[in-house]
């Protein structure tokens, strides 16, 4: 908790352009990180970030450093206090996509701040529900050759995965089954396969190649259809239920706890991914954890390890519900493109995520 009173004295911003190791294709080279930081009335101090690959970083650093920063300057600092206030401060430049990522560098900025005057880690401040979470194996691997994406999904066995996810989406369905049995191949049939199409289909399209697909057992089918299509969703979901049984999981590409609502309630998606950067922050983010919890859906948070980890940590259990599990894109964690100022707040080993000690969210960029 905040000090007695205590507001909001200042926030700054500063773009850093991250070079990937492994280029998540030829026109998405590098992420824009937005590193933030909150001063507050009582002296305390905090430290997040916003988060976009390639596009609209320098859009997000603007809306942080000119209108974010004029309307939080003097609310009140404790997290999430203020978070609706603001966004409906924003709305007018929209309900989600660049407003909620940068408005994610301010709510991080106060969870940390909050977390460290505790004394203590974001799990160790909401509550840890469990000491580890499982991972899985994922990247960003359409353009990879046959030969490269076996190599890759060898390497995730090697390192203790059992679950990976890979990126279907050819021209040619066949073409995406050739590749899935291989992967399928060399992860035998008891570890877990996911498919994510990143929104590259039409609804008879993903209808027919999922007929195909079915036969190597995926464990989910993420983002089939455009995000924005609500209704294309809901039709495939109930074409699945009466053929493969395939869950839909969505979600790193709806920015806000409404959306989130709708695909649940109209039962367009099964799983739901919220980025807790792209919904805006911690404050969002649990509010969309709740609300899945009460639809009975899978929660496995969107990218982001060292963060969404940590909150995967606090989730709490919901009775016949998949525990949630962590996103690992192979060589894209903030520790492992080396831009954290310090060791990266999390682990992941054998397939594993665990928390290391550290104080407030344990992310700091250099």
């Amino acid at each position: 908790m905040t000090g007695d009173g205590a507001t909001i004295a200042s926030l700054d911003a500063r773009l850093i352009r991250v070079p990937l190791t492994r280029p998540w294709g030829a026109d998405v080279t590098a992420v824009g990180v937005i590193a933030t930081h909150v001063v507050r009335s009582d002296g305390g101090e905090g430290w997040g970030f916003s988060w976009t690959p390639q596009i609209g970083a320098e859009a997000v650093h603007a809306l942080l450093t000119n209108d974010i920063a004029a309307a939080a300057v003097g609310r009140e600092a404790e997290p999430g206090a203020q978070w609706r206030a603001v966004w409906q401060h924003l709305h007018e430049a929209g309900g989600g996509g660049i407003t909620t990522i940068a408005l994610a560098g301010l709510d991080l900025a106060l969870w940390d701040a909050a977390t460290r005057a505790a004394g203590t880690s974001l799990a160790g401040f909401l509550g840890p529900r469990r000491h580890s979470v499982r991972a899985y194996g994922s990247g960003v691997n359409l353009h990879y050759s046959l030969e490269e994406l076996v190599a890759q999904v060898r390497r995730w066995v090697d390192a203790g995965f059992d679950a990976v996810k890979v990126k279907v989406g050819k021209p040619d369905v066949a073409e995406d089954l050739e590749r899935l049995q291989a992967v399928r191949e060399v992860l035998g049939p008891d570890r877990s396969l996911m498919i994510d199409a990143n929104q590259r289909w039409e609804l008879d399209r993903a209808t027919r190649s999922l007929e195909a697909l079915a036969a190597v057992a995926p464990a989910w089918i993420e983002e089939p259809l455009r995000a924005d299509d609500l209704h294309g969703h809901i039709e495939l979901a109930g074409r699945l239920k009466a053929s493969s049984g395939i869950p839909i999981a969505v979600g790193e590409n709806l920015h806000n706890v409404f959306r989130f609502d709708d695909f649940l309630r109209t039962g367009a998606a099964q799983i739901v991914q919220p980025n807790v950067v792209r919904v805006g922050g911690i404050t969002p983010f649990l509010g969309i954890t709740a609300i899945a919890a009460e639809y009975g859906a899978a929660v496995h948070p969107h990218l982001l390890p060292e963060l969404s980890g940590q909150l995967a940590l606090t989730l709490p259990a919901v009775p016949g519900v998949p525990e949630p599990m962590a996103e690992d894109v192979e060589d894209a964690g903030f520790g492992a493109l080396g831009v954290l100022d310090g060791p990266s707040p999390v682990r992941i080993a054998d397939g594993t995520l665990t928390e290391v000690p550290h104080a407030g969210l344990g992310i700091r960029f250099s």
